[in-house]
């Protein structure tokens, strides 16, 4: 009994326990608008569950629904957090994009403004760049932090870009920013930016890159089938439709269906101005195509109010009576005629009621149903809506009978005075015999006859053809004449004057308007021609997106790095002497430019020195297309210019570029990167396009062809490194660079010592917070601020910037230790350059491989502060070189010695190490190649270590000479017996070099006389002259190294008599010995 109590009272608890779950679930479900709360509340629901777990482990089947709902829960958390995050992205994504479509416009508004106060004025207070600083701030609640990164970024770019370009268009462009100065050249400035299009030439549509020679015909089935609109421009406008027909046409069936009446003199260009918003692709001008557009809707109006049923065309009547007097079943007649005739009465009773639908959907269903028997008979533009149409007006319309025009009735009268009575009575008994039985055949018949006469009897009238009125003339004359029917004679047509617009149909400013020829005219080209062309259109956009994204026409645009500053080294330097190279191969601006095209920029450096930023800013500046080869990506293995012949597809891909600027052929610079890894025969290809033919073979989707750039917009520049490690690789053939101007950017041209040296402090002011605010400002400041940490004072200094005093003094602390950094980098560039310049044979020293550049100054400039000191400073420069060093595969610890060295802060152990670190590198060097088999290279390596025991003579002695000059006596003695030891050790090992000596010499001549030759020889027994003299050398410089020794030694009392004794018997040896080989040395006598 108590445990059912105990079961009953668990299930009603575990019961109350769930739904107080699920109201707290559904709770905590409202209130999670982040997915962060989501995580939160999913937590704070999983704790409930497990806590009801505790409380009912004793209740299996509890447990079993407790981890059914925990998916339950776990899933709907789940499903909120993803519809969060992704309405997050999706907010996230239209901020981003407003903010890019504002920025552009910022942008271009920022790039036309004439003065730096005026930008800044701009960038604090307008109202688009507050948009944007809202943007990032909402993205950034979004938590969005690359996107806020982004933004504020692009934002302060686009500030700095302004301020460089008015900088730039205040101090080089010249004729209203029109012309370009580098130097003494000025160059036309091509402001047409690069883009993609399609153009008609030639009779072909064909791609076509803006600003170039690049026309590649297009061949595309859907652009083939429309090639009569490849002359129409708009969609609204051809040869046979003006675009202010086209816009009120379209206005007049708006007003139609939407049922509003509107009068005549209520439609002028304003109101038709409020109706075209938006209608930008239909070309309409303001003050023209309103004008005229008002005046054609005007007519179209005022006729639809006095013509009555008139209104629907003559072949839309005729077309509607054949089918529904004559084709359609008479139940079905009947039964519309009634049915439409109810509403009818309705209408007279009620005049503002309106049609159902159901009344002209009927009659289309009808209508359609029999389409086979009558729309053959008819043009396109009679369908079966506007029959119903006009069915539905003629059967509500009071009287009920059928309407004929005036104009019908008159060429009936001609009709019946120019066909004799006989044929017109049997063409009429003809005819009404079979129009029941077969009215197709009677109708066919009656328009012959109608038509016939039109042709030929019919009188012309320009305003009102006649020809519009054949189908009614027949069926009339089907019908026995006008008697059943209602003549409503009216005009439907008129002259217009004083337009304003230009087409063909418009003859001095007049226009003819004929409602029905109107309304059909532009009807069927709106059904026919302009859905095509609109496709048209989407077609040549699909192209030319989807060959702009291949070609990633973006790549070629240059754009000027954020960190690029105009210093005084560019102007007074770089840019003359680009200059003059580019006046040479593109032409300057004017009457005096060459015709004679030729020539090469060569441009080499080491890395981090500008190179391919310095060209890409020169080609911002002249608006050419920036044609940027990555030479590591082509490699040693490319020879030709045929991307089918590349390696891999990253050469292949870079081919095809290379090939693509051949083809545009104009307005580019086509710049070649790092060539000193690309192969010498790729580079010969360019000698004939940088001599006067400006020829050169290519490959352009598979097909060879020769470019001629003769007189076109065209520069080659090349770049690269000719300080690599070996040397090896960067090979220019001598007919290319005969053609090109060499300048080293990472040396000093000409006397720009002071520039090139201040460069450096120029280069790194946007690496550097403090010194920020001056890359922007005047360049005076700049150079104010540098001169006055150079004569390291900051009295007199004036700034044209608002600049407060207290950052100045910061800028000229951090200027001052700048200078110390600046000092070291401009030592390893030179060390760098010296050393890369020399031959491995001729090396003294480890090669140097750490670099000086602007990269490695702005790297260090960046952590620069004020408020360092001599010693950080230094542990800054030494660091940031020891971090180089570590990406050194070999001679590391070499690299960093040498760099300490530069210094001056290599310790005594250091610069023992060095000199060891040299000494080895020497004997390397003058060992090698020396083969272990070549005796005489085992006996100069013998050689060589007793030099080396020797040479640990000299540094004991020295040091013991030190030692004892400084007063320490008592440790001479022991300094002593080392040397007395060594000098034993060192007599040892040359009694056994000499021993092996004489005995390798012996047995060179045993084996020389075991086998004589039969022929008169010379035998020479001797040591090799170069082999004695570098002996005698070798002794010579010893005794030079011991001789001061000995005389130093003298002084040093008795203990050192002994050491004298056995040195000068050592000299005596030596000497011996070299008498020894200088008779082994000499010529032997010839024996028979």
């Amino acid at each position: 009994r108590i445990g059912e109590l105990v079961s009953v009272e668990g299930q009603a608890e575990f019961a109350s326990q769930l739904r107080l779950l699920e109201q707290t679930t559904s709770g905590y479900l409202d209130v999670c608008d982040t997915p962060e709360k989501c995580d939160e509340y999913l937590t704070k629901v999983m704790v409930q569950l497990e806590e009801l777990e505790g409380r009912f482990a004793e209740f299996d089947e509890f447990v079993l629904q407790l981890t059914q709902r925990r998916e339950e829960v776990y899933a709907a958390f789940e499903s909120r957090k993803v519809q969060l995050v992704e309405k997050r992205n999706r907010r996230a994504e239209s901020l981003a994009s407003a903010a890019d479509r504002i920025l552009k416009g910022i942008d271009t508004r920022a790039r036309s403004m004439e003065s730096i106060d005026e930008i800044a004025a701009y960038f604090a207070g307008d109202l688009m760049v507050e948009k944007v600083r809202d943007i990032i701030d909402q993205l950034g609640e979004l938590d969005d932090a690359v996107r806020v990164g982004d933004l504020q970024s692009r934002l302060k770019t686009v500030r700095e870009d302004a301020t460089r370009q008015l900088k730039d268009r205040q101090d080089l462009y010249e004729d209203g920013g029109d012309v370009i100065r580098l130097g003494s050249q000025r160059f036309a400035v091509n402001t047409q930016p690069l883009d993609l299009t399609t153009v008609l030439r030639g009779g072909e549509m064909c791609l076509h890159l803006t600003g170039t020679q690049f026309f590649e015909p297009l061949d595309d089935d859907a652009l083939t089938l429309s090639k009569d609109l490849w002359n129409q421009e708009l969609v609204s406008e051809n040869a046979e439709v003006y675009r202010a027909e086209y816009l009120a046409v379209d206005l007049f069936e708006q007003l139609n269906a939407s049922g509003q009446s509107i009068s005549a003199d209520q439609i002028d260009a304003a109101w038709i101005q409020s109706k075209t918003s938006g209608r930008f692709d239909e070309g309409y001008a303001k003050g023209v195509h309103d004008h005229d557009a008002a005046a054609i809707l005007q007519s179209l109006v005022q006729f639809d109010k006095t013509i009555d049923l008139l209104r629907h065309a003559p072949s839309v009547r005729t077309a509607a009576q054949l089918w529904f007097q004559k084709l359609l079943a008479a139940k079905d007649r009947k039964a519309m005629t009634d049915w439409i005739g109810g509403f009818a009465k309705l209408a007279k009773a009620y005049p503002h009621a309106q049609p159902a639908m159901e009344f002209r959907g009927r009659l289309v269903e009808l209508a359609d149903a029999q389409q086979d028997l009558w729309r053959p008979l008819f043009d396109t533009d009679v369908s079966s809506q506007r029959i119903a149409d006009y069915l539905f007006d003629q059967l509500t319309h009071t009287p009920r009978k059928v309407v004929v025009s005036g104009r019908a009735e008159h060429l009936l009268t001609e009709f019946n005075a120019a066909i004799p009575a006989a044929e017109r009575e049997k063409l009429l008994t003809t005819a009404l015999k079979t129009a029941d039985s077969d009215p197709i055949r009677s109708f066919i018949l009656a328009r012959n006859w109608a038509d016939a006469f039109v042709t030929t009897h019919a009188k012309s009238d320009d305003a009102d053809p006649a020809v519009n009125y054949i189908d009614e003339l027949a069926w009339i004359l089907l019908a026995g004449g006008t008697e059943s029917m209602r003549v409503a004679d009216a005009t439907v047509a008129e002259k217009l004057t004083g337009l304003a617009g230009s087409h063909a149909r418009i003859t001095k400013g007049t226009l003819g308007v004929h409602f029905h020829e109107l309304l059909r005219r532009v009807r069927r080209y709106r059904n026919e021609v302009a859905p095509r062309f609109r496709l048209l259109q989407e077609t040549k956009s699909r192209i030319v997106d989807q060959t702009r994204d291949d070609m990633r026409l973006d790549e070629f645009k240059p754009r000027v790095l954020t960190s690029f500053v105009r210093n005084r080294l560019l102007d007074e330097v770089y840019l003359p002497l680009i200059g003059d190279n580019l006046a040479k191969q593109m032409g300057a601006a004017g009457e005096d430019k060459r015709t004679d095209r030729m020539g090469l920029l060569l441009l080499i450096s080491p890395p981090g020195y500008g190179k391919t930023t310095l060209m890409e800013y020169i080609a911002n500046r002249l608006g050419v297309v920036f044609m940027k080869i990555n030479g590591p990506a082509i490699g040693h293995g490319v020879t030709s210019l045929d991307p089918a012949e590349a390696p891999n597809a990253a050469a292949r891909e870079e081919i095809e570029r290379l090939n693509l600027a051949l083809e545009m052929g104009d307005n580019v610079m086509l710049y070649l990167d790092d060539i000193q890894h690309t192969h010498p025969e790729l580079l010969q290809k360019f000698i004939s396009l940088c001599d006067a033919t400006r020829k050169i073979e290519g490959v352009r989707n598979g097909k060879t062809r020769t470019y001629d750039l003769r007189g076109r917009r065209v520069a080659v520049v090349m770049a690269g490194n000719p300080y690599t490690e070996s040397g090896e690789r960067f090979q220019i053939p001598d007919m290319l660079s005969n053609r090109a101007d060499v300048y080293n950017l990472g040396e000093i041209i000409g006397d720009s010592a002071d520039a090139f040296e201040m460069s450096y402090l120029e280069n790194c002011l946007t690496s550097n917070t403090t010194l920020a605010p001056l890359a922007t400002a005047s360049p005076e400041d700049a150079r104010a601020v540098i001169n006055a940490a150079q004569r390291d004072s900051i009295e007199g200094i004036e700034l044209e910037s608002n600049i407060s005093m207290d950052q100045v003094r910061e800028m000229y602390e951090v200027m001052r230790k700048l200078l110390r950094v600046r000092d070291v980098v401009l030592r390893v560039n030179r060390a760098y350059i010296r050393s890369a310049a020399q031959a491995d044979a001729y090396r003294t020293e480890p090669p140097f491989k750490l670099q000086g550049s602007y990269r490695n100054m702005n790297r260090m400039a960046e952590k620069v502060a004020s408020v360092m000191n001599e010693q950080e400073l230094q542990s800054l420069i030494v660091s940031s070189y020891e971090q180089d060093a570590q990406t050194l595969t070999t001679d590391n610890e070499a690299n960093v010695l040498k760099f300490k060295e530069l210094m001056g802060v290599l310790t005594t152990d250091e610069k023992e190490r060095w000199d060891a670190i040299k000494y080895a590198f020497v004997e390397s060097i003058r060992m090698q190649g020396m083969d272990s088999e070549d005796q005489a290279g085992q006996l100069m390596r013998q050689l060589a270590s007793m030099r080396d025991g020797l040479e640990s003579i000299r540094q004991v002695i020295s040091r013991a000479i030190a030692t004892q000059s400084d007063g320490a006596e008592e440790r001479m003695d022991a300094r002593v017996d080392s040397l007395r030891q060594s000098l034993t050790a060192s007599g040892t090992q040359l009694a056994e070099t000499l021993k092996t000596t004489s005995q390798q010499l012996e047995k060179i001549s045993a084996q020389q006389a075991a086998s004589p030759p039969d022929q008169k020889v010379f035998v020479q027994h001797k040591v090799p002259r170069v082999l004695a003299d570098l002996i005698k050398g070798q002794f010579h410089l010893m005794q030079e190294w011991l001789r001061p020794i000995l005389a130093e030694s003298i002084d040093n009392g008795r203990d050192l008599s002994k050491l004298q004794e056995q040195l000068d018997a050592m000299l005596a040896t030596y000497n011996e010995i070299e008498s020894e080989f200088d008779s082994a040395s000499g010529e032997s006598q010839p024996k028979t």
